[in-house]
């Protein structure tokens, strides 16, 4: 089992305990033992059922840990209540708040949320946050925007970037994130985004939108949105790719060519939108020619029949197989995001670019990409061992 956060009930359902651990199964077992410092506790022996929520990192488990305490209140998470060593998350009483991990002696009138049991995870987890809500943390308000502000890591109010509301209105989705606040700060946020698309603002729209997936992805058993905001970030993209459409060739024969399309949402395999071709304009194995065809079919589709378009579309190709998809598309007067994946290294190829881009062979981001590329693959093979079956009357 995985890392994540459980929840000890009373055979009446009350909320006794919220803990989170590394592996799962390992960590609830521990509790029982004889000598474990639980069994010391009285309250171990009233725990009758036991619930958990798998995530993809210990910085999900600790947000969503500190979420669920707050949330519950379950009243023997007190072990941490009155420990000065250990750190806490401190925002400042400013005009543009700071935000940053302190270990206070006294508490100021600023802000604090904890304590937290490992530093390094703190900082993971307001890592995490920082991606989905943009914040200051220098001491000093620099004269020009820093390293953070280029790495979409800072909104620069130290440049007159932001308003002081603005501001004001994202630290105020921290505090409800590490407060618990789940519904309350969905709320917010879907009422920023309707009222918004009501004033046709579609780009600030898409904006929420997007902060709106990444947050649901932290209180989510097993979350895929890591991935997805790491894609986003390491592209460049504009809006995180929460629908992608990857497109793959299998021509062996001329006659036998085909074309699919595999589509993912929210980093999972939506097999109903799957499509696939036949081949029928191109007679001799060109491989260019026949990306063409599928993307002006499936494209010109979804425009006729209005549906909604991906925010990103693979290429199981190079730099050549990347232009030519952008250039049916531009026909269409479709302005997607298009990046090829080479086979021979695993390059990333984008449609203005000489060079590839190259991920490093570890990034969840590459991984994603590479799931994709193999799923469209996969589906296109199939297909075309179907007609080469039916053609040999197997």
């Amino acid at each position: 089992m995985v890392c994540g956060v459980y929840v000890m009930k009373s055979a009446a359902g009350e909320v006794l305990y919220i803990g989170k651990a590394s592996l799962l199964q390992k960590r609830v077992k521990s509790h029982f033992l004889r000598n474990s410092s639980f069994k010391k506790e009285f309250f171990i022996e009233n725990v009758k059922d036991i619930d958990y929520i798998e995530c993809d990192t210990p910085e999900q488990a600790l947000i969503l840990e500190a979420a669920l305490i707050q949330e519950k209140k379950p009243k023997y998470n007190i072990a941490l209540r009155d420990n000065k060593s250990y750190p806490y998350i401190e925002i400042t009483n400013e005009d543009f708040p700071r935000i940053f991990i302190s270990r206070p002696r006294n508490k100021s009138k600023n802000t604090f949320f904890g304590p937290y049991p490992k530093v390094k995870t703190v900082k993971s987890a307001l890592g995490l946050i920082r991606t989905i809500f943009p914040y200051r943390s220098c001491r000093i308000m620099p004269k020009s925007a820093c390293l953070f502000y280029h790495l979409k890591l800072c909104q620069a109010p130290c440049i007159g970037n932001i308003s002081t509301k603005q501001y004001r209105d994202s630290v105020v989705s921290i505090c409800r994130i590490l407060k618990g606040e789940r519904s309350e700060l969905s709320r917010y946020l879907k009422n920023q985004m309707a009222k918004l698309s009501a004033n046709q603002n579609f780009e600030e729209a898409a904006k929420i939108r997007d902060r709106l997936s990444a947050l649901e992805g932290i209180y989510k058993g097993k979350p895929k949105d890591h991935q997805i905001v790491s894609l986003k970030e390491t592209l460049n993209l504009r809006h995180l790719p929460l629908i992608i459409e990857a497109i793959d060739i299998s021509s062996f024969l001329p006659s036998d060519a085909t074309g699919s399309v595999v589509v993912f949402r929210d980093g999972s395999a939506d097999k109903n939108n799957y499509r696939r071709y036949r081949i029928k304009e191109v007679k001799a194995i060109d491989d260019y020619a026949m990306i063409a065809e599928v993307v002006r079919r499936r494209y010109s589709r979804l425009l006729a029949e209005n549906r909604k378009l991906p925010d990103l579309v693979i290429i199981d190709g190079g730099k050549g197989h990347v232009q030519i998809a952008r250039a049916e598309l531009s026909k269409l007067k479709v302005f997607l995001p298009v990046i090829g994946i080479a086979k021979r290294n695993e390059e990333i190829w984008l449609p203005d670019k000489d060079t590839p881009l190259i991920i490093p062979k570890d990034s969840s981001s590459l991984h994603l990409i590479q799931r994709i590329r193999d799923e469209a693959h996969r589906f296109a093979r199939k297909y075309h061992l179907i007609l080469r079956r039916k053609k040999s009357g197997l």
